[in-house]
C-alpha cells in the first residue's frame, strides 16, 4: 500500500463530469499534484488550460504505472467500474469512483476483497449523502427532530436519451445508488432482501444490449435489523418525467418530502398539537431550504458548494441535471482525500459501496423473476 504524509497527487481518469473535480482536487490544500487522463488530447488540453494544471498522462495504463501518483479517482463509463477499481487497488494506490461500484454480485466481491488485500482507501463517490438537503436531514434525525423513522422513498427519474451508448437499455436498478444510497445512510444499515417489479414496455433496439425490457424498476426494500421498509424507483428511459434525484423520509414526530419539481423548496411536516374536534393531529407544514454546509471545507474548496468549475459555455448534462449535485462535489473530495492522509476507510468504502449498489442488482433480478423476494447479500469481511 502506498502511504503518504500531508500531501497527495491524484490522477482524475475521465474528463468529462471528471472536469468538475480536476478543478476541486486543484485547490485542495492536501493534493500537492493533479494528473488529468483522458483518450481525447484535445479534451486534456482545454481542461488543462481552464484550469493550470500542466500533468497528463494518455491512460489509466500509465497512472497504474507512475509511482509518484498515490490516488485516482475514476470517472469512467459504467461497465468499467469494478475492472478498474480492482486494478488501481492492486497497484497499490487509492481509488475513488464514480457510481455504482459495479453491476454484477460476484464484481462487488472482487472489489471489496481486493481493498481488503491493498490495504488501501476506497470510495465510491456518491454524491446523494452530500448534498445540502441530506445533511440537513441527517441533522435533523441527529437531534431527534424527526423521531425514529417509520418508511423512507427514494426516486431518480432521468431521460438517458443521446447519452453515450452504453447507457441504452441499461437496468434502471443497476444506477439507483443516488436513490438507495440516501435511505440506507439515514437508516444506519443495509437492505436485507428486496422484492422489485418491471413497469411499462421499451422500444426493441433498447432492450438488446441487457436484455432488459423495462424503462421503468420500482422495489420495496426490507432493511437489515430493522421493523422499517423503503421504497425505490428508477427510470431511465421512454417514461416523461423531468429529472429528479430525490429523497422522502416519514418519521415519528416529522418528516421531510422532496419538491415535485427541482426549482421548488422540499416540505417539512411537524405535528401541532391536538386535532380541534380530537380526531388526528394538525399537521404544521413549511417549505424549507437547505443551509450550505461549506463552514465543513477547507476555505479553499469551501466556494465549490455553490458555485461548479463550469461556466454557461461550458457545462457538462450530469452538472446541470444536477445543479451541482446540491453542492456534494467537494464535500466528496475532502471525504476521500481526508481518508487517505488519516490512513483510514473512507465514509463510503468498499463494504458500504458493495451494500448500496447490490440493493439495485439484486432488485433488477427481482424483476426480471416477476416480482420475487431476493435476498441481498452481505458484503462484511
Amino acid at each position: 500500500m502506498k502511504t503518504t504524509n500531508r500531501s497527495i497527487h491524484v490522477a482524475v481518469v475521465g474528463l468529462g463530469f471528471g472536469a468538475e473535480f480536476a478543478a476541486i482536487y486543484r485547490h485542495h490544500p492536501a493534493v500537492r499534484a493533479v494528473t488529468l487522463v483522458d483518450a481525447d488530447p484535445t479534451k486534456v488540453a482545454t481542461v488543462g488550460e481552464r484550469f493550470g494544471i500542466e500533468r497528463s498522462l494518455p491512460d489509466l495504463a500509465a497512472v497504474l504505472a507512475d509511482p509518484d501518483i498515490d490516488a485516482v479517482h475514476l470517472i469512467t463509463p459504467i461497465p468499467d467500474h469494478a475492472r478498474q477499481s480492482v486494478a488501481v487497488l492492486n497497484a497499490g494506490k487509492h481509488c475513488a469512483c464514480t457510481v455504482p461500484a459495479a453491476t454484477t454480485l460476484d464484481d462487488l466481491q472482487a472489489l471489496v476483497a481486493a481493498r481488503k488485500r491493498s490495504g488501501c482507501t476506497y470510495m465510491m463517490m456518491e454524491t446523494a449523502v452530500y448534498t445540502r438537503e441530506f445533511l440537513m436531514v441527517e441533522e435533523w434525525l441527529q437531534r431527534g427532530e424527526l423521531g425514529h423513522i417509520q418508511f423512507l422513498r427514494g426516486a431518480h427519474y432521468q431521460d438517458m436519451e443521446g447519452w453515450p451508448s452504453y447507457w441504452n437499455g441499461l437496468p434502471p436498478m443497476h444506477y439507483a445508488t443516488h436513490a438507495v444510497a440516501p435511505l440506507l445512510r439515514l437508516a444506519k444499515t443495509r437492505g436485507a432482501r428486496v422484492h422489485c417489479f418491471g413497469s411499462g414496455t421499451m422500444r426493441d433496439e433498447l432492450r438488446q444490449a441487457y436484455g432488459n425490457p423495462y424503462p421503468v424498476e420500482t422495489a420495496i426494500i426490507q432493511l437489515a435489523g430493522q421493523a422499517t421498509a423503503a421504497e425505490v424507483t428508477r427510470s431511465l428511459f421512454e417514461t416523461a418525467r423531468d429529472y429528479s434525484e430525490s429523497f422522502t423520509v416519514l418519521g415519528s414526530q416529522g418528516s421531510f418530502e422532496w419538491q415535485q419539481l427541482e426549482q421548488e423548496r422540499p416540505v417539512r411536516f411537524a405535528y401541532r398539537g391536538a386535532a380541534a374536534h380530537g380526531r388526528g393531529r394538525a399537521m404544521e407544514t413549511t417549505r424549507i431550504e437547505a443551509r450550505d454546509f461549506a463552514d465543513r471545507l477547507p476555505p479553499s474548496i469551501a466556494r465549490f458548494t455553490r458555485q461548479g468549475v463550469y461556466d454557461e459555455s461550458h457545462q457538462h448534462r450530469s452538472f446541470m441535471h444536477g445543479g451541482g449535485h446540491g453542492g456534494s462535489h467537494p464535500h466528496l473530495v475532502h471525504e476521500f482525500v481526508s481518508a487517505v492522509i488519516e490512513g483510514r476507510q473512507s465514509a463510503i468504502d468498499a463494504t458500504t459501496a458493495a451494500d448500496w449498489t447490490a440493493v439495485g442488482i439484486c432488485a433488477h433480478q427481482s424483476a426480471m423473476a416477476g416480482g420475487i423476494a431476493v435476498e441481498i447479500p452481505s458484503f462484511s469481511l
